[in-house]
């Protein structure tokens, strides 16, 4: 256990700035007391540890050392590469090509002849840009690079409701979610931030404006997924029938499903008041009941009429 602690002690320093005793002593549940003896021991192995007191204090590893690509495995390798795969699927930019050739470089050849006998275990692919993928994929080139620039780009962004409006904003990155890209950015019209899905955007133009970095971080708007964009939350009590057990756990979890004695399903969700929700009960048909709350319940019912009066 000490030797694998000591091991994690040492990632954690190579992928991090800098981590005080606090941090390191709650991640591997020891006090501080055996964090100090093992930053000891780490040091005294050759690695470099440097402390830093004060505020922002704590412990890094020497910015000049490097680790020998001895301590990654061929599967770890294996993992990146497959992780790397799949986003270039879609991406398919010169720059990760570059980077998949690096990595690649880090196998041996009687490795590389070991991957392609025992063949791939992992497919990962993030490409749902079937037919037009050019266009999709320039979209992708473009934003990317506006945002490592912070160049100031304009296009014209459609709601779920079909509604299309004019955005000018400062593109921060592009996040996979679920199955789909997003960008990440600044609306100089709404004075915040926000997440815009790709496959929603036309019109896209690229300014020569370089905008300053506001200081947030892609990782903090993550949390804000589903914000001001998708409208405000709606707490859900569904009635499902039983047939449709295994999709409504797939769909919610089974934590999240209750059995009744009749084998019906009961389920309690929250998700945003928008035309995205409303279509989500609307593909489980006549399968599915809105007991909470009866506004989502009247709205419903009315374009289940809607739907039956294009039939008549």
């Amino acid at each position: 256990m000490k030797v694998e602690r000591l091991l994690g002690i040492t990632m954690m320093l190579l992928s991090r700035r800098r981590v005080n005793a606090q941090t390191l002593a709650d991640k591997f549940e020891v006090s501080h007391r055996t964090i100090y003896r093992d930053l000891e021991t780490i040091n005294a192995a050759g690695i470099p540890i440097v402390s830093f007191t004060g505020n922002d204090g704590g412990y890094e590893i020497m910015e000049q050392f490097r680790i020998d690509r001895q301590i990654v495995t061929l599967e770890d390798l294996q993992s990146i590469l497959t992780a790397l795969k799949g986003v270039q699927a879609s991406l398919d930019d010169e720059e990760m090509d570059g980077l998949l050739t690096k990595i690649k470089a880090l196998i041996s050849r009687s490795e590389q002849n070991q991957l392609e006998e025992s063949g791939e275990t992992l497919i990962f692919d993030t490409n749902l840009l079937h037919g037009g993928g050019i266009k999709d994929r320039t979209i992708l080139a473009q934003l990317r690079l506006a945002s490592k620039n912070r160049t100031v780009v304009s296009f014209t962004y459609t709601s779920t409701e079909g509604i299309g409006e004019h955005r000018e904003v400062e593109p921060i990155g592009l996040a996979w979610k679920g199955y789909a890209w997003y960008l990440y950015a600044y609306c100089r019209g709404r004075g915040d931030y926000r997440t815009f899905r790709l496959s929603r955007l036309s019109g896209l133009r690229v300014h020569l404006e370089h905008f300053a970095n506001r200081g947030v971080r892609m990782e903090e708007l993550d949390t804000r997924w589903g914000n001001r964009e998708t409208g405000p939350a709606v707490e859900l009590l569904l009635l499902f029938r039983p047939r449709l057990r295994v999709r409504v756990e797939e769909a919610f979890g089974p934590a999240n499903v209750e059995v009744q004695e009749d084998g019906s399903l009961r389920v309690r969700a929250s998700y945003p008041d928008n035309h995205w929700m409303y279509g989500m009960i609307l593909s489980y048909g006549p399968d599915v009941r809105v007991l909470e709350p009866a506004f989502v319940a009247d709205k419903i019912k009315r374009m289940g009429a809607q739907i039956a009066s294009l039939y008549e």
